[in-house]
């Protein structure tokens, strides 16, 4: 089996900067991080620490400056199946059913005839069989997002990019489908990154979390979850580590004198 730990090795990204076209804003300064295969890693920060930004990194869909960025030992130099995204918006394309926005990426890829049977086990796995021929302005928040995880899922993704995939749905909806993603990432070893700005949702699903300082984004820490599964929200372990993160987040960077990440070019 191909390994699908995914590995990132001092990794900087500048963008330029709109007050000034003779410098750079620095994004990313020299962030490594490793998720083994099958892990669950939540990346929490501040707004516009860089979340967002590695994450397109490893999605192929922008380069960084420098660094390497790899699943297993082979290096990511643009967007490929093997690595799923799913947004904030489920993006579902509004023409088309249920069924055939889960289908859509077997189609591009000229697959669909043979992989035609995993359709109908998706839709049932995220529990929308009986909506395979709705469409999506008929579905709600949380079914449309069950949809574009199924969409990512069925292309055997070695590693799943998540970009505040919950962010947008009420707090009971949000909870249902915390467990609904845990359930599918488990049972199907998927190693996946999730982008949070919920430190609740981040204990509760992530096997590790990764605090990011404010921007230029860093890695201040690794924190590991090591609370058992179903996990009691409510417990004193859970609440004693939501208590530590928090206080991680109020001084993460706190220290850091190169507050503006301007770098001239």
């Amino acid at each position: 089996m191909v390994d699908p730990s995914l590995r990132v090795r001092e990794v900087t990204k500048t963008f330029p900067a709109p007050e000034n076209s003779l410098t750079r804003r620095l994004a990313l300064d020299c962030v490594s991080l490793t998720i083994d295969g099958g892990e669950l890693v939540s990346l929490v920060g501040p707004s516009g620490c860089g979340k967002s930004t590695l994450l397109r990194l490893i999605a192929g869909l922008d380069a960084p400056d420098s660094g390497d960025l790899l699943i297993a030992d082979e290096p990511i130099t643009g967007p490929s199946a093997e690595r799923g995204l799913v947004f904030q918006d489920p993006s579902l394309f509004p023409w088309l059913t249920v069924r055939r926005n889960i289908e859509a990426g077997l189609v591009a890829r000229g697959v669909l005839e043979s992989q035609r049977a995993e359709v109908a086990e998706f839709m049932r796995l995220v529990g929308l069989d009986s909506f395979a021929d709705a469409y999506p302005h008929h579905l709600s928040g949380g079914m449309a997002q069950r949809a574009a995880l199924a969409r990512a899922l069925i292309n055997h993704p070695k590693v799943l990019l998540l970009d505040e995939p919950l962010g947008a749905l009420d707090a009971f909806t949000r909870m249902r489908m915390q467990d609904e993603v845990v359930r599918l990432l488990q049972a199907r070893r998927t190693t996946s990154l999730l982008v949070t700005h919920d430190i609740d949702e981040a204990i509760y699903m992530s096997d590790s979390i990764v605090i990011m300082t404010p921007r230029p984004g860093r890695i201040d820490q690794t924190i590991p979850v090591a609370l058992s599964r179903p996990r009691d929200r409510g417990s004193s372990d859970f609440l004693a580590l939501r208590s530590h993160i928090l206080q991680v987040l109020h001084f993460a960077g706190s220290n850091d004198p190169a507050q503006n990440g301007l770098v001239a070019t």
